[in-house]
């Protein structure tokens, strides 16, 4: 039984430490994510201080959650999915194009060397560079902009990942993409359908690999 939290608004939560440990657990390694460093920075991201204080029950369950301005934080095995995708060693630097609440980002700081990540939205963006400020996070640096431009200042990266959905690989992060890099995102199909496409910087071009049916907002 988890204990509990009372969240200041009259609503008793569960413990936020064992709530974590148990997504981890359940949500996580029981659905096939198996890279240990990603589980430990799964375990080690407080979710909840990303959310509203009223969405704390929220915040280490199997769903999305929204955020505001009509986005959402993606459920955490598909944020652990992403990064073990990404392949990190912990040398890298990494672009995040939809930055959302920040917490994808601070998955990635666990992860990387260095992290730059966009936010198109200023409220969305603001309250991000709180959070990622109060957890003392020095290799994370946020941007508030047009994510489809990528950060040519910051570039070349090694792995850029984009966090909503787009039609095609947009051609500025394709360019500050560094070779031999890897470009992680959803690309819409037909209909509504979107797949999670893994792109590699060859000499001879892209090399895709869909990883699985996904389902994002879009890049605006």
């Amino acid at each position: 039984m988890f204990g509990a939290m009372d969240t200041g608004l009259g609503i008793v939560a569960p413990d936020p430490d064992a709530a974590r440990a148990r997504m981890v657990l359940e949500q996580i390694a029981g659905r096939g994510v198996s890279d240990p460093r990603v589980l430990a920075a799964m375990g080690q991201v407080p979710r909840h201080l990303f959310l509203e204080p009223g969405q704390v029950r929220s915040a280490y369950l199997d769903h999305p959650v929204p955020i505001g301005r009509g986005q959402t934080i993606s459920q955490p095995y598909i944020v652990a999915f992403m990064a073990e995708a990404l392949a990190l060693d912990g040398t890298e630097k990494v672009l995040e194009v939809g930055a959302g609440c920040g917490y994808m980002a601070a998955v990635l700081a666990a992860l990387a060397g260095t992290v730059r990540a966009i936010e198109l939205e200023p409220e969305l963006h603001r309250h991000a560079r709180a959070t990622l400020a109060a957890l003392g996070l020095a290799n994370v640096e946020l941007a508030c902009g047009d994510g489809r431009l990528g950060w040519p200042e910051e570039a070349p990266f090694d792995a850029i990942v984009v966090s909503c959905a787009a039609g095609q690989i947009p051609p500025a992060l394709w360019d500050q993409l560094a070779p031999g890099g890897r470009l992680l995102l959803p690309l819409e199909g037909h209909g509504f359908s979107q797949d999670l496409v893994l792109a590699r910087k060859t000499p001879s071009g892209p090399e895709l690999q869909s990883l699985l049916p996904v389902l994002f907002v879009p890049l605006r």
